[in-house]
């Protein structure tokens, strides 16, 4: 299953809020065996969201968007949403029930939260009020990270791909010098290998079984000059 993330705010892009929702739907669907594809970061834009939602939705097994949900002027996501796939925003009757059961009113501003994209499965939106939605296989969420993290694990068994197996080993030799070795260790083992520069080289190593992982693993720690966690 290949995934892209699409998270949208002005705020991300001038550096006001980080962007942890996108680290942290990576690291849940890599969990899940999903592959993610794309990570893009678009402005409150209707025209900019509608665009790329309509590209990733042609090219990947699922869209995940996450942001710009409510009443503001800059919520504009929904809209977008509703644009790529030539639909209309209209008021959804299964949303403002749930929010009427949770006790808001229309004076809490649930008539501005409950239009979506027609003919969509709204998702409650159970550590917040704007719900969220699912068009064909773009799933919308909010930008909270609290409310986010609520709604995707409510359709988180949506999301299955071939699971994986990393073991990771911190090396203590310049990235460099491993040049060869992560050659001779793809040619014998079945796994993907990547290096991460720090302190150390924290090389990662992936395989489709443990055991694969494993003999990786010990392969590389062999041959490598490990860090002493004591030192």
């Amino acid at each position: 299953m290949d995934a892209a993330i699409v998270t949208v705010g002005d705020e991300l892009l001038v550096g006001d809020t980080e962007n942890t929702n996108a680290t942290w739907l990576c690291d849940r669907l890599d969990a899940r065996g999903v592959s993610v594809r794309r990570v893009t970061v678009v402005p409150d834009e209707v025209g900019e969201i509608a665009r790329v939602v309509n590209e990733y939705h042609a090219e990947y097994d699922a869209v995940i968007v996450t942001g710009g949900l409510g009443p503001t002027h800059d919520d504009v996501t929904m809209d977008a949403v509703a644009a790529a796939f030539g639909r209309d925003l209209v008021a959804n009757d299964e949303a403002a029930a749930w929010l009427a059961s949770q006790g808001y009113s229309a004076d809490d501003l649930v008539a501005e939260t409950t239009h979506l994209p027609a003919d969509c499965r709204p998702l409650p939106n159970e550590a917040g009020v704007a719900p969220g939605a699912v068009v064909e296989a773009v799933y919308v969420l909010p930008g909270v990270p609290t409310e986010m993290k609520a709604m995707f694990e409510s359709v988180v068994e949506e999301f299955e791909g071939a699971r994986t197996h990393t073991v990771t080993v911190d090396v203590d030799e310049p990235e460099s010098e491993l040049i060869d070795r992560f050659a001779a260790l793809r040619e014998a083992f079945d796994v993907a290998v990547g290096s991460y520069p720090g302190e150390s080289v924290r090389v990662k190593i992936t395989a489709s079984s443990v055991d694969e992982a494993e003999r990786a693993a010990e392969w590389v720690r062999e041959r490598s000059t490990l860090v002493d966690p004591d030192a």
